[in-house]
């Protein structure tokens, strides 16, 4: 069966972290997703690394030119500096061009990036569910996205076949699609991703508050528990930053809910209420046993 045709002639990635660079890891080991990967980064050591790296055609510092000529661009910085980043670009712009991202937030991203957008381009939203606590062009690897889900939010209105082409680039990443609302991408992903990044982070500054021996010891003798809470705050600052303050609505929500569920559980605790714990500790083993099953664990 010969080679399918790459979905992109040239595929402009503007930033290169994680998500970036494994999407240009895995175009390079394919062949089939753009026939040029171009690569635009903030700083120049970022750009350094890349060439040394090898996972881009082309490099560019300055993202107007990065996008020159690109049939997709992808933004991959963190959803703080969208706005800036799409004026910059939009000028540039080819005929028919189709803007993605990879965005923890929706909502706020199309509130960034659409009205800036030249008519002639096509906005289609994206989310892939895939992440470790690593960053920049070194953290990329070919499988990051395999079985995981890849969430689009398209505004009303997007043309269908845009869609698809940013579907299928996620599909031959070996992600699995599925269309949302981006109000609703924006609640369930309060509650799956950010709220619980909020609590790692909330969780080790309270351990390094500890005063002296006590916050040895807790490094010292960190028992599993915490020591997954570490993983996730070892995660990029700037990134999280900026997800907490463009899904804040419903980040508050779901930290609100959360709230009320431990300060019952706290009553309970001091209650000895061993009924209303044990019912919470199952309700867990029973998410996690299904997660396992779904194959996302």
């Amino acid at each position: 069966m010969p080679p399918a045709e790459p979905v992109f002639r040239r595929l402009a990635l503007i930033g290169i972290g994680l998500i970036g660079s494994s999407v240009a890891r895995i175009a390079g080991a394919r062949g089939d997703l753009a026939a040029e990967v171009v690569v635009s980064a903030r700083t120049p050591a970022t750009l350094a690394r890349v060439a040394e790296l090898g996972i881009a055609d082309r490099i560019e510092a300055d993202p107007a030119a990065a996008v020159q000529g690109a049939d997709c661009v992808m933004l991959c910085a963190p959803v703080g500096v969208f706005a800036a980043l799409t004026e910059a670009i939009a000028p540039h712009l080819a005929p028919g061009a189709i803007v993605t991202d990879v965005g923890s937030t929706k909502q706020s991203v199309i509130r960034d990036v659409a009205p800036k957008l030249p008519a002639h381009a096509h906005f289609v939203p994206a989310h892939p569910l895939a992440g470790t606590e690593y960053s920049g062009p070194d953290a990329g690897f070919v499988t990051l996205f395999q079985n995981r889900w890849c969430l689009l939010t398209p505004p009303p209105g997007t043309d269908p076949a845009a869609v698809e082409r940013v579907a299928e680039l996620w599909r031959r990443c070996g992600a699995m699609i599925e269309v949302m609302d981006p109000a609703h991408h924006d609640r369930v992903l309060a509650i799956v991703s950010h709220l619980p990044h909020l609590l790692a982070f909330t969780i080790c500054g309270t351990a390094d508050d500890l005063e002296g021996e006590s916050r040895q010891q807790v490094l010292q003798f960190a028992a599993t528990g915490f020591r997954d809470f570490t993983r996730i705050a070892a995660s990029d600052p700037v990134m999280w930053r900026d997800v907490f303050l463009n899904n804040r609505e419903a980040l508050l929500e779901m930290l609100a809910r959360f709230t009320e569920d431990a300060q019952a559980m706290a009553r309970a605790v001091r209650w000895g209420d061993a009924a209303y714990i044990e019912d919470k500790v199952e309700r867990g083993r029973r998410i996690r046993r299904s997660l396992i099953e779904l194959r996302q664990a």
